[in-house]
């Protein structure tokens, strides 16, 4: 049949239907859109190549799998959809498409599956309607909508309803990837008492105490809140403070950009308090000398490091290497937070120069590499003096952040609308969110957080919560799930043994019975078949595919792949796989595999998988 034939069998349909209501005019309305999108799935995703070719098994998977993920409905909406199929059947008897014994079999396997089906469509319906109100939600927040406030939000809702179909579609991608952009990988904390010790203790904390303690009981302030030269400089004697910065002559307080910045954020903090032309010590002070709880110690503290780090008082005048690393710190740090191991003076010069140089025009690059060069020399001073960073090495071989200085980029990063998770937050999450939730991990922190949920749960509990999310999510969910599954010990055996008879979780049940369950638990030691191990290797694939390049994907699964693994031989037998995404993963295939030999056999088989229909 032609590749047009859900039009051909959707305008026949109508006509049908049309004679069918003519018939009885009691008959309920026919939804005829719901039929053609049923049609339309089945071509497109079970490759059918017309509607006689459906059979009871296509029918299960275009029901229980491909339905669901590719349509939002309410639950209240399943009898609709049924009835739909219902009549959609009756239709291919009818005219024929079907014969009388087909359309039978398929009658039957519908009523087998309604109660199914129904379920999968209620939970389906929660977990989307969550999603959308989180995903909304987001939205309106990262737009500056008050969510609070009902109005506003439906006057949004409104304005978001109103754009065509395609606008609200690259809206909402666009927040997606913003958001994707914006979330660190998690880090360890240390306890509040040990940070705000830390604080206390560190340079930032003593430079500005330092500095409120010098305004003794008051100093004259200019009528911009800023010190007279002649203070400023007194100042800086006063305190020991390095200004490899200054100006060559200090007309004014910003000649010193130490001193400078240090006031403003001592300001800011209330640490130090200006007013009626004056400034003295603030009521933040006695809080970086030791009073109050760990808390509110961090409290001050932080206030005071976001001053140092997102400088708001730039003075007036051109925007020199200084001011423009300053100015770009918050990138700097991010880097540092995001690192495993110290990063070198070059390494983070190289980033910070290559962004600058693309977001600033000079006329010379190179004097502007080398200035920044410079400049961000000094600012990594700066954060190794005052507790933020350390050196690690010979000087300059290294810097990474001190625990205080992991803690206060994260709040720095919240503030900001980053996603900062912590080391230990998925303990007590359920399954779903704990495999959500990995996909953001290194693998030194996801092997303790792994260990950290399986801790506090039940061997059988685990693996039937783990198992429900292999056999709901999808690839990228069922390789994560799958991988905290081999962490699960034997007592799991009888749950994992009756997942093994369901697809797309068999292989990597089969696969947890070769490797972890004792020999007297009924002796099923269930190595896997060809199918099962080519089915494995798709889904693996796949689940790369969702997050990485293809090129990366394809070399991370060669990688991966066991010593010996007869990878042409797979190749040509992966496309008959009843996986849904075995074309997609033969593409890339052949697309980036080394060999091309493969590669070539790979393309091959692909438009195979796309062209013919796998037996289920």
């Amino acid at each position: 049949m032609a590749d047009n034939w859900v039009d051909t069998v959707a305008g026949e349909f109508r006509h049908w239907a049309d004679r069918r209501a003519t018939d009885d005019e009691a008959r309920a309305p026919v939804d005829a859109e719901g039929v053609r999108l049923l049609l339309d799935l089945a071509r497109e995703e079970l490759d059918l190549s017309g509607p006689g070719a459906l059979t009871p098994p296509l029918l299960r998977e275009l029901l229980l799998e491909v339905f669901p993920e590719s349509v939002v409905v309410a639950a209240d909406e399943a009898p609709a959809v049924v009835d739909a199929v219902r009549l959609l059947l009756a239709f291919l008897r009818d005219t024929g498409a079907a014969d009388a014994a087909s359309a039978a079999a398929l009658e039957a396997e519908l009523d087998r599956l309604v109660p199914e089906f129904t379920e999968v469509v209620a939970a389906a319906d929660t977990s989307e309607r969550q999603a959308a109100a989180e995903l909304v939600t987001g939205m309106m927040l990262a737009e500056g909508v008050p969510v609070d406030d009902r109005e506003a939000v439906d006057r949004w809702v409104r304005d978001f309803e109103a754009l065509p179909e395609e606008e609200r579609y690259a809206r909402t991608e666009r927040y997606l990837r913003d958001i994707e952009e914006r979330v660190v990988p998690p880090v360890r904390l240390a306890p509040g008492p040990e940070l705000a010790a830390a604080a206390q203790a560190g340079g930032l904390a003593a430079e500005v105490r330092a500095l409120a303690g010098w305004t003794g009981d008051g100093r004259a302030v200019d009528e911009h809140g800023e010190l007279p030269a002649a203070d400023a400089l007194a100042a800086v004697e006063a305190l020991a403070l390095p200004v490899p910065r200054r100006s060559e002559s200090v007309r004014v307080q910003a000649d010193l950009p130490e001193l400078d910045r240090l006031w403003w954020a001592a300001v800011d903090a209330e640490v130090i308090v200006v007013e009626d032309a004056g400034a003295g010590p603030g009521p933040a002070l006695p809080l970086l000398e030791g009073e109050g709880d760990a808390e509110a110690v961090l409290d001050a503290w932080l206030r005071v490091f976001d001053g140092v780090a997102v400088p708001e008082h730039d003075p007036e005048g051109g925007l020199d290497a200084v001011r423009l690393v300053q100015n770009e710190l918050t990138g700097v740090l991010i880097h540092l937070y995001e690192q495993e191991e110290p990063s070198a003076a070059d390494e983070l010069a190289a980033v910070l120069i290559e962004h600058v140089t693309e977001a600033y025009e000079s006329a010379d690059a190179r004097e502007l590499a080398a200035a920044v060069r410079e400049a961000l020399a000094l600012e990594l001073d700066d954060l190794v003096r005052w507790g933020v960073a350390r050196s690690a090495g010979e000087a300059g071989a290294g810097y990474a952040l001190t625990p205080l200085g992991v803690w206060g980029v994260r709040e720095l990063l919240l503030a900001d609308g980053f996603a900062a998770p912590v080391v230990g937050d998925l303990a007590a999450a359920p399954a779903a969110e704990l495999v959500a939730g990995l996909t953001w991990h290194r693998q030194d922190t996801a092997d303790e957080e792994i260990d950290g949920w399986l801790a506090g749960r039940d061997a059988k509990a685990a693996a039937g919560d783990l198992l429900e999310v292999m056999g709901t999510g999808g690839p990228g969910a069922r390789n994560l799930a799958a991988a905290v599954l081999q962490r699960v010990g034997p007592e799991a055996a009888d749950v994992v043994r009756e997942a093994a008879e369901r697809r797309p979780v068999r292989p990597y049940a089969l696969l947890w019975l070769d490797r972890l369950a004792e020999p007297q638990d009924g002796g099923e030691r269930g190595a896997l078949d060809r199918d099962d191990y080519l089915w494995l290797f798709v889904d693996t694939v796949a689940g790369m595919l969702e997050t990485a390049d293809p090129g990366e994907a394809v070399a991370a699964a060669l990688a991966d792949a066991p010593a010996g693994a007869d990878l042409s031989g797979m190749v040509q037998e992966m496309w008959r796989s009843d996986h849904p995404d075995a074309a997609e993963v033969l593409r890339a295939l052949g697309d980036h595999h080394p060999d091309r030999l493969i590669a070539k056999a790979a393309r091959t088989a692909a438009y195979k998988a796309r062209s013919v229909r796998a037996p289920s």
